[in-house]
């Protein structure tokens, strides 16, 4: 298991830069660069959900746990997600039909699609009250 260091901020938009730039100071220098884009997608989506949709109309926070592991087949990076907001399993969500052209799909669900298929895994439970949303992905 990776050593997580740990971000504590306000669930704001405006917090957003700080989130990036905690997951970006863990990532190795010789991370690829489709790696990292891919990485930096679903931290956004995560992060403006919370920032949006956990705490209803105030604000609340959110903690962003992150690390990299060393195993047989690579580094592994994990990222987990914590607030006490509403419940809410993104992985409970309907996938959009992304056969159908843009302007004929429902509204919502592209990005938490694009987490799923961008990372290697997600995971996610609910424990003491919190959303607890863990992302890896091999680096």
């Amino acid at each position: 298991m990776a050593d997580l260091e740990s971000l504590v901020l306000e669930a704001t938009d405006e917090n957003m830069e700080k989130v990036n730039e905690f997951v970006h100071r863990m990532l190795p220098p010789d991370a690829e660069k489709g790696t990292a884009c891919k990485i930096d997608l679903a931290v956004e989506e995560i992060f403006v959900n919370i920032a949006h949709y956990a705490y209803k109309d105030s604000v609340g926070s959110a903690e962003i746990c992150c690390g990299i592991s060393s195993e047989t087949d690579g580094r592994t990076l994990t990222l987990i997600f914590k607030d006490s907001g509403v419940p809410f399993n993104p992985l409970e969500q309907k996938d959009p039909d992304i056969t159908l052209p843009a302007e004929e799909r429902e509204i919502g669900g592209l990005g938490i699609f694009l987490t799923k298929k961008f990372m290697d895994s997600v995971d996610y439970i609910r424990d003491d009250c919190r959303n607890i949303l863990t992302l890896r992905k091999k680096i």
